[in-house]
């Protein structure tokens, strides 16, 4: 049986302590309302996601522009004049359980919808094993490309191709390869017992690889 681990800050921390993949890891925080004012004022966009949770489910985007406050839930987006106020309304919808704050990334977008990547690596008898490499596209209108969110699956070649055609498509998969086996090997050190792990990757405007999370129950 393959260990799993739920929360998100175990993880994060793990592979913190790696430059290899500390440079690939948005900056995160716990979830008050003090880190969400200070991440705003540094970043203009985060994220906040449930601490133990999948699928999507529960995750809130929060920008703040122009003056105003903004989040976004599922399709529904609401602004705000006041951090305050904004933060009193956060927290009524958000799930009841512990969240934390992940720097935004703005991803590249395919007709403008963002696109991210799915790579899973499976435990074999000869070793870890890649099992597939995917772009997710996201549903139009929403924040989040989980497939049962109703995102759309790609090749990821074809998903770096649409998105980022300025970028070498190839080098790209390479470089996520690359950093997909490094981050096994520091998974699997910290948490022995792991048999099997889904890295979601984001890459920006730039082409820049950034680690969204990491699963231990990849679908």
């Amino acid at each position: 049986m393959s260990r799993q681990l739920a929360s998100k800050w175990l993880k994060t921390a793990a592979l913190l302590k790696y430059p290899v993949a500390a440079v690939h890891i948005p900056q995160t925080k716990a979830f008050n309302s003090g880190n969400l004012l200070n991440m705003l004022s540094q970043y203009g966009m985060v994220y906040i996601k449930p601490v133990v949770g999948g699928g999507g489910y529960g995750v809130i985007r929060v920008s703040a522009s122009g003056g105003a406050y903004h989040y976004t839930h599922m399709k529904v987006t609401r602004s705000f004049s006041h951090f305050n106020q904004m933060y009193r309304s956060l927290i009524r919808v958000k799930a009841r359980r512990r969240y934390l704050i992940q720097q935004g990334i703005h991803l590249a977008t395919i007709q403008g919808r963002p696109v991210d990547y799915r790579v899973k690596v499976v435990k074999t008898e000869r070793g870890w094993v890649f099992r597939a490499m995917v772009g997710r596209l996201a549903r139009p209108g929403l924040v989040v490309t989980n497939l049962c969110k109703g995102g759309t699956m790609l090749s990821g070649r074809r998903a770096l191709g649409l998105s980022l055609p300025h970028i070498s498509g190839k080098h790209k998969r390479r470089e996520m390869r690359s950093l997909t086996l490094a981050c096994t090997r520091i998974m699997e050190s910290h948490f022995p017992g792991v048999g099997q792990l889904g890295f979601d990757y984001g890459l920006d405007h730039s082409g820049k690889i950034w680690i969204l999370e990491v699963n231990t129950r990849p679908q």
